[in-house]
């Protein structure tokens, strides 16, 4: 059993700011104490107390880059990130430290086609109005609403619709950050991904009750959005 989540260790905001000026094996290899340390460990902590009290499993991401694919050959990750997967929802809890702090996440990432046309005839119809007024107030809170998104309208809706913010989501996601400049030692790390689970709630609710997991077959998920 894990010990109890008491903040990250004094070294990780720097740790990461060194492998931004060297992201090399030898940087980390000569520096993965630390890592383990003062962000691995307590971000796993910090999880896992997430798995048990929302009921999920948890994923924690290995620091690697796939590096066959991109020119950019950098060997690690900027940030250590890991997720909770929470029955009932599809949205999930997202946590990821790097050196600029904490940042806590909650949302649908990459709809499938069915999903987006569910997204897109909920919120084209008077149910859209609903998730406009809990984004509103979500965001009156701090937290913000990102994710990718079309320049324009999509196809068969009119470019001055009045939610035409929200027809151009491809992702519907929410987030906030802790930035490093606030202490990241003790509970307050885990009061705020918290908040940002609570403060998003609302949304990610319209967002299960009118969209949901997508139906399709893998390989039929991902097309023309």
């Amino acid at each position: 059993m894990l010990a109890p989540f008491m903040g990250f260790g004094p070294g990780a905001i720097d740790w990461f700011r060194g492998l931004a000026d060297d992201n090399s094996k030898a940087y980390f290899e000569r520096t993965r104490a630390t890592w383990e340390s003062d962000v691995r460990g307590p971000l796993e902590r910090l999880l896992e107390e997430f798995g048990e009290e929302l009921g999920g499993p948890v994923r924690l991401f290995r620091p690697n880059r796939d590096v066959r694919f991109s020119k950019d050959k950098s060997p690690y990750k900027t940030h250590t990130y890991g997720y909770v997967s929470v029955p009932g929802t599809q949205s999930g809890l997202y946590l990821s430290i790097g050196a600029g702090g904490l940042d806590a996440g909650s949302g649908y990432w990459r709809m499938a086609t069915d999903q987006l046309a569910r997204f897109r005839a909920a919120v084209d119809g008077p149910e859209g109005a609903a998730l406009a007024e809990a984004v509103e107030r979500m965001q009156a809170t701090g937290v913000h609403l990102w994710g990718d998104a079309l320049k324009t309208a999509p196809r068969g809706f009119p470019k001055d619709h009045p939610r035409v913010h929200l027809l151009q989501k491809k992702d519907l996601l929410a987030g906030d950050q802790l930035d490093p400049e606030k202490t990241l030692d003790g509970r307050r790390p885990k009061d705020f991904a918290r908040s940002l689970w609570d403060r998003s709630r609302a949304v990610m609710a319209w967002m299960d009750a009118h969209v949901g997991p997508s139906t399709l077959p893998p390989e039929a998920r991902f097309g023309r959005s």
